[in-house]
């Protein structure tokens, strides 16, 4: 009969929407179980890339696992360039300069150069011949945007100081206090930098103290070397103030990366863990604690290397890494970067340094002191023409001042969000 339907056809066509809802569930099901299994596994295959096989491992009282790897298997060996390098264990050359670290006075008696200042030396040393590496765990990578981003720094994270448009700058979500030379060639950078503690408002913001090696420029072919301290949630797990190294050689794009989170930078030192926690820590109206950090490039073989402290030569970046700095630097920078996500419309109240302004001076202000530059002839010399610059000086300032003592110096830092920086 017209308009009648059979109930047997009523029940298959029943039966076929059901088994194409289940079919299009597990599809999906299934498509999500797959993702997460490929990136366990590409996670899985990072970490077995990064945390080579250890001759002993150290556990840090502040959670952290150091291993002792062979100096021959660390990370930079991944790097088809240095597949036959034969390892340099100390330079040729060691710039000659003005300031003596055991020479220089200190204003006030509380303030300490620190001594081999790394908490997991309180468990256990490496031995020589093996260098210690702060192993990477699974939430580490699982916190970055993707594995292929992990241990690496965002674009437009080098402060710019004539830039035409400070607005560009600060949509970076960037910003930054810092003293800096350029219009010369430069061979190295050196500074000893107060050590605090700033407090962080988002997991996705850092605050860091450190030093910058440039060459070439601004857009898509930056060479930049790094070096000092941070604390950083997103990159460790923890708000600990530690020691770190970054380079790239294509303005944050595909190359470089903090410490040794990827081939680059070889290191020959056993005493130093790059990424582990620094203590103690700089207090305010309390004792002062500094780190002195030099880099240099060796005039006879060309590398670019790095001491942390009196005498800790920690390695090196060949030279080959590089295409401006192959040569020299162009700009040195020295000072602080935070990130201002304004998560909630308003400025973070991440803090830089200390998390005071500079006009607060000595134990209350964070300071870099001493800080110098290494000339053609490999000697370290005063910077000429030093200038500042900060995007909003209501947030994050700096002062610059020369003394007997101190050098070439400055106070840096700030609070961030206030009244004056809503």
């Amino acid at each position: 009969m017209g308009g009648v339907v059979h109930l047997s056809t009523v029940k298959l066509a029943r039966g076929f929407l059901v088994c194409l809802f289940l079919w299009g569930f597990f599809s999906l099901s299934y498509a999500a179980r797959s993702g997460v299994s490929k990136q366990k596994f590409e996670v899985k295959k990072h970490l077995n890339r990064l945390n080579k096989p250890a001759v002993k491992s150290i556990q840090s009282p502040d959670g952290d696992i150091i291993d002792c790897v062979p100096i021959s298997k660390q990370p930079a060996f991944d790097h088809p360039f240095l597949k036959d390098h034969k390892i340099q264990m100390k330079p040729n050359y060691h710039p000659q300069g003005l300031f003596d670290d055991n020479k220089v006075s200190a204003p006030k008696s509380n303030e300490k150069e620190m001594h081999i200042p790394q908490l997991w030396h309180r468990y256990g040393k490496c031995t020589e011949g093996t260098i210690p590496v702060r192993r990477t765990k699974e939430d580490d990578v699982l916190r970055a945007s993707s594995v292929k981003r992990y241990g690496k720094k965002k674009r437009t994270s080098v402060p710019l100081p004539k830039s035409a448009e400070p607005d560009l700058i600060n949509q970076s979500g960037h910003q930054h206090a810092i003293a800096y030379v350029e219009g010369d060639k430069y061979y190295g950078a050196k500074a000893t930098i107060n050590v605090w503690e700033p407090k962080i408002q988002q997991q996705n913001e850092f605050s860091l103290s450190q030093i910058w090696l440039l060459g070439g420029s601004f857009g898509q072919d930056l060479n930049s070397i790094e070096a000092g301290w941070q604390v950083s949630p997103d990159l460790y797990g923890d708000n600990n103030t530690r020691l770190f190294t970054y380079w790239t050689s294509d303005a944050y794009q595909a190359t470089g990366c903090y410490n040794l989170l990827c081939s680059g930078f070889i290191q020959v030192n056993s005493d130093i863990a790059m990424g582990a926690s620094i203590s103690p820590v700089s207090g305010y109206r309390n004792s002062q604690y500094d780190i002195s950090i030099l880099i240099w490039k060796d005039p006879k073989e060309g590398h670019w290397w790095m001491q942390f402290g009196n005498g800790y030569v920690l390695g090196y970046w060949p030279s080959f890494l590089f295409s401006y700095l192959t040569e020299s630097a162009s700009m040195i920078e020295w000072g602080g970067e935070v990130v201002n996500s304004q998560s909630d419309g308003q400025h973070t109240s991440t803090q830089m340094g200390s998390g005071r302004f500079p006009e607060e001076g000595f134990s209350k202000a964070s300071y870099f002191r001493n800080i110098q530059v290494v000339d053609g002839s490999n000697n370290l010399k005063a910077p000429k023409g030093l200038g500042t610059f900060t995007e909003q000086s209501n947030c994050y300032d700096v002062q610059t001042g020369s003394n007997d003592d101190w050098g070439h110096y400055f106070y840096y830092g700030g609070p961030g969000k206030n009244q004056k920086c809503p």
